[in-house]
């Protein structure tokens, strides 16, 4: 194993916590030194972003397509923002120029951006949106929790100031934890506060210590992390490291794709119609018509113990879901998906309207 020692405190082996900064920061693509893993899922890492970042009365700008833009919205309003929004429906995405026009209209100090939109299964372009952002003064916050190891994002290349993801999806470490980093440009506005943060497990001033990138020769504990999770998080980065981030990207779009193909061959409809725009990690299917989407679902289900999910937020009754990522990302998956899906089809009621 890899794992050469343990410990009942992270604190107490602070190696771990080294190769996992290290690991986040190939990951990421990036050499930020604000670089460190939550103890929490994806949304821990999304509540540590918008809470050390915004302070109250300050104006942020987020971009809604599905589920993610929503919780962020609801999250900096919470803790006192003047929330902006960019809206469309599931599937939509947002031009550099729209992005830019509501920069220069409402002079955010942060915008908020999903690149894997899961519940619509959505990767969004990035390129050129840091650099925008950046025009105008602005902070980007970038969320790749389906996306990460499954379709490109270069952190620093792509000028993304804060970037988070979760251990579960394609890393395919337990959930639990949860990676995030900040550039120089978001360390400045967060450790420059007028007010603290609204959370005091969150609060980067304390995390910062504890990961050691504040620069002092001793951590002073701060909370228990999840230890175990953070093992795993640590194997799971080293894994991709071994593997490379390129094939990893390429061996999700190969799968990806010969799902996509399979899909259509069975006459479904895949919901996001441009290929370049489909997440390779989540595919969504349009519901198809005449059938039931519970129905299908607990069909495939119960007669071949495979769980398909529906929409998500906002594309509840639009999509069915299927994620393949990871480990689970292979070709005999995606065929057992096919099987089940090419039976469902047949052995579900279809209505006559």
């Amino acid at each position: 194993s890899r794992f050469a020692t343990a410990s009942c405190n992270c604190l107490g082996n602070t190696n771990i916590m080294n190769d996992i900064k290290k690991g986040i920061q190939y990951a990421f693509q990036t050499s930020n030194n604000m670089t460190l893993a939550m103890s929490g899922s994806g949304h821990t890492a999304m509540e540590c972003a918008v809470f050390n970042i915004v302070e109250p009365g300050e104006s942020v700008l987020v971009a809604i397509n599905g589920i993610w833009g929503e919780r962020v919205a609801e999250i900096a309003e919470r803790m006192g923002a003047k929330v902006h929004t960019l809206f469309k429906t599931p599937g939509g995405h947002f031009t550099n120029a729209e992005i830019e026009q509501a920069l220069a209209k409402h002079k955010p100090v942060l915008f908020f951006l999903t690149h894997g939109e899961s519940s619509a299964g959505l990767v969004h372009p990035m390129d050129g949106v840091g650099d925008i952002c950046h025009k105008y003064n602005c902070l980007l916050l970038v969320d790749s929790v389906a996306s990460l190891g499954a379709a490109p994002i270069l952190m620093d290349q792509q000028n993304i100031d804060i970037l988070y993801t979760g251990s579960q999806k394609a890393l395919n470490a337990p959930p639990g934890t949860a990676p995030v980093s900040f550039s120089e440009r978001a360390c400045h506005k967060m450790f420059n506060r007028k007010t603290k943060p609204v959370s005091y497990l969150l609060d980067m001033t304390h995390l910062s210590n504890y990961w050691g990138n504040d620069g002092k020769p001793e951590r002073i504990y701060h909370h228990t992390g999840p230890v175990s999770g953070f093992f795993a998080l640590r194997e799971s980065l080293a894994i991709i490291a071994e593997m490379g981030l390129e094939n990893s990207w390429s061996h999700h779009t190969e799968i990806a794709e010969y799902l996509w193909k399979g899909l259509e061959d069975l006459g479904l409809k895949l919901f996001i119609k441009d290929k370049d725009l489909r997440l390779p990690s989540v595919t969504t299917i349009a519901i198809p018509e005449g059938y039931d989407w519970k129905e299908l679902l607990a069909y495939i289900m119960k007669h071949h113990r495979i769980e398909f999910t529906g929409g998500l937020g906002p594309s509840v009754g639009m999509v069915l879901r299927i994620g393949l990522m990871g480990y689970n990302c292979n070709k005999a998956n995606a065929a057992m998906v096919l099987a089940a899906l090419e039976d469902a089809l047949k052995q579900c009621r279809k209505s006559k309207a």
